[in-house]
């Protein structure tokens, strides 16, 4: 399922470049996918715009940065691990999201139905919130979001 978000992220710069869903399952077969594979991924990114409608629709005026503290259930530190919570504070305190978007990608993490969600994947899940939004990190935040966990070489801070 993350490979084809990954595909669809790096071919259509917004989701509304995205072909009709029947065109795009045709496409997505066409360069390789699996048929489950796409229909995993379709279906999250499907949930994904209903659970931002559905955020949006409850919290409209949570648009600003929270200065508050989120406390993790057990079940979302199992999923996530302490290095991607780690990672959604750091996108937080740097206001590349806001607490609306912390929750939906947590909520899309564990819609994965995966035991743990490495930061690789969470990284991709960012990524999508952020591109079904129509928000682009900047270089910085998505030179991040592109590294991976299993990149050799050190990186240097200057």
């Amino acid at each position: 399922m993350f490979d084809v978000l990954v595909y669809l992220y790096e071919t259509y710069y917004r989701p509304e470049a995205c072909p009709d869903p029947e065109a795009l399952v045709k496409k997505l077969s066409a360069v390789g996918f699996e048929d489950e594979e796409i229909s995993k991924a379709l279906g999250w990114l499907t949930d994904l715009a209903e659970t931002t409608s559905d955020f949006s629709d409850r919290y409209p005026q949570q648009t600003t940065f929270s200065f508050g503290i989120r406390i993790y259930a057990q079940r979302e530190l199992d999923v996530l691990g302490t290095e991607a919570v780690g990672f959604l504070q750091f996108l937080e305190s740097a206001k590349v999201i806001n607490a609306i978007q912390r929750e939906i990608i947590i909520e899309r993490a564990l819609a994965a139905a995966e035991p743990q969600v490495s930061l690789d994947k969470l990284k991709v899940i960012v990524l999508m919130v952020m591109w079904s939004q129509g928000k682009e990190p900047d270089a910085l935040i998505f030179d991040e979001l592109f590294s991976s966990e299993e990149d050799d070489e050190p990186r240097l801070l200057h």
